[in-house]
C-alpha cells in the first residue's frame, strides 16, 4: 500500500526562540527574554564584574610583590576601607599572593563593615556564587542592597535579578523593575535590556512595546548583543515601531556578527524569505549553520530541510535526519515530525514504521496538526502499531 506524501509545512520559520518566561529574541535572562517568542535573555545569574572591570585591581607600575607588601603594611595602619578591598581582590585573584577566596571574603568583610559599596557587592557576588563562604542567597541579597541602597549599578542591577527570580527575597516583579530602572538610569545595558524585556511582557510594569523599543535601543547602541536581536525583532513585527524588514535584518546582523544563535536563525530566515535581503539560499544556509552549531533547534530543523531539499547546500537525506534529530530531541515538533516523516519512507535511514510512528506521537502530543494527521493514518492501517480505529479516530 503507497505511503502518502508528507504532509503540510516542513520548516517553521519561528520568529524568534521562545525564552523561559517570555518570547522575544533572548531566553529568559537564552530571548534572551523579552516579548512575545524572540529573544534569549540573559541568564539570571550573570555575573557583571568581567564587563565593569570589577576584577581587575588598578594598574600599578610596582611589580607584584611589592603591591602585596604596601598593601600589608597600608591594613595594618590605615582605616581606609578600600585597602582591606584591594587587599581582598588580591587574595580572589591570586595577586602578588595565592588564591585564597576565604581569605578574600574575610577582607572582603571587613571593608563591606565600614560601608565600602563596592566591598558589599563582591561580597554579595561570594554568597551568590558560594565562593569562600557557604552558598546563601539571603545574604548575597542583603549585601546586594547595601551597595545598591549607595547607588552601586552592578549591586541594582544584580539586586533586579533576585527580585525578578526570587532569589533570596520574595518574587516581586515590581520590585525587580525598579531596581532595574535605577541601573538603567546610570545606563547600564543590561538593565536597559531587562527592563526592556518587562515593558514587552508587561512583567511587573505596565506592557508597553514603545517603551520596550526604548530601552532595547539604549542598550543595543552600547553593542549588548541580545538588546539588538530584541530590537530586530521589534522592527521585524511592527512591534512598538512601524514594521521594517530593512531595519530588522541590520540589527538581527548586528547580534548575529555578535554570535547570538537567535539573531543567525533570525538572518537566515531573511535570507531564505528575501524579507529585507534579495533571496539567498545559500547565505541562509549558512546563517542556519551557525545557529545550528550552536544547538538552537529553529536552526537545526531547517537545516535539515535545507540538506533534506537541497536548498543552498548539495541534497543529502543522511545529514538531513542528523540535524532532524538534533532539534527533536531537543523536543521541536517540527523536528520531530520531519524525522517521523524521514523513518517512514526511508530517506536518510532505514524504513522503520515503529520509529516513525514514535517521533509523530511525540510531535503530535504537542499539538503538531501533522502529525496527528499521519499518525491518525497509521493507526488505523496498523503501520508502526497495532491497527486501532478507535484511537485513530481521537
Amino acid at each position: 500500500m503507497s505511503i502518502p506524501g508528507r504532509l503540510g509545512k516542513y520548516r517553521i520559520l519561528k520568529p524568534l526562540g521562545a525564552g523561559a518566561t517570555g518570547e522575544v529574541c533572548l531566553g529568559k535572562h537564552e530571548l534572551l527574554q523579552a516579548p512575545q517568542a524572540a529573544i534569549p535573555v540573559p541568564d539570571a545569574a550573570v555575573t557583571r564584574e568581567s564587563m565593569t572591570g570589577d576584577r581587575t585591581p588598578a594598574p600599578s607600575e610596582k611589580s607584584p610583590e611589592e603591591q602585596w607588601g604596601a598593601l600589608l603594611l597600608a591594613c595594618a595602619s590605615s582605616d581606609e576601607p578600600e585597602v582591606p578591598f584591594r587587599l581582598g581582590e588580591c587574595y580572589e585573584y591570586g595577586c602578588g599572593t595565592g588564591k585564597d577566596e576565604k581569605t578574600a571574603v574575610k577582607w572582603y568583610l571587613k571593608s563591606a563593615e565600614q560601608g565600602y559599596a563596592a566591598a558589599q557587592y563582591k561580597l554579595g557576588l561570594m554568597y551568590k556564587e558560594g565562593r569562600g563562604v557557604p552558598r546563601n542567597c539571603a545574604d548575597a541579597a542583603e549585601w546586594f542592597r547595601k551597595a545598591a541602597d549607595q547607588g552601586h549599578v552592578n549591586a541594582q542591577f544584580s539586586l533586579g535579578v533576585m527580585y525578578d527570580n526570587g532569589r533570596g527575597v520574595e518574587q516581586d516583579h515590581k520590585k525587580a523593575a525598579e531596581w532595574f530602572r535605577k541601573a538603567a538610569d546610570q545606563g547600564d545595558a543590561h538593565a536597559q535590556f531587562y527592563l526592556g524585556w518587562m515593558y514587552g511582557s508587561g512583567r511587573g510594569v505596565e506592557q508597553d512595546d514603545k517603551m520596550a523599543v526604548e530601552l532595547y535601543r539604549k542598550a543595543a547602541d552600547q553593542g549588548h548583543a541580545n538588546a539588538q536581536t530584541n530590537v530586530g525583532w521589534m522592527y521585524d513585527k511592527g512591534r512598538g515601531v512601524e514594521q521594517d524588514d530593512k531595519k530588522a535584518v541590520e540589527w538581527y546582523r548586528k547580534a548575529a556578527d555578535q554570535g547570538v544563535a537567535y539573531a543567525q536563525f533570525c538572518l537566515g530566515v531573511m535570507y531564505d524569505n528575501g524579507r529585507g535581503v534579495k533571496q539567498d539560499d545559500k547565505k541562509a544556509f549558512e546563517w542556519y549553520r551557525k545557529a545550528a552549531e550552536q544547538g538552537n533547534a529553529d536552526a537545526q530543523t531547517n537545516l535539515g530541510w535545507m540538506y533534506e531539499n537541497g536548498r543552498g547546500v548539495e541534497q543529502d537525506d543522511k545529514i538531513a535526519v542528523e540535524w532532524y534529530r538534533k532539534a527533536a530531541e531537543q523536543g521541536d515538533a517540527d523536528a520531530q515530525f520531519n524525522l517521523g516523516w524521514m523513518y517512514e519512507n526511508g530517506r536518510g535511514v532505514e524504513r522503520d514504521y515503529k520509529k516513525a510512528a514514535e517521533w509523530y506521537t511525540k510531535a503530535a502530543e504537542q499539538g503538531n496538526a501533522d502529525a496527528q494527521t499521519n499518525l491518525g493514518r497509521m493507526l488505523r492501517e496498523g503501520f508502526g502499531a497495532p491497527q486501532d480505529g478507535a484511537k485513530a479516530e481521537e
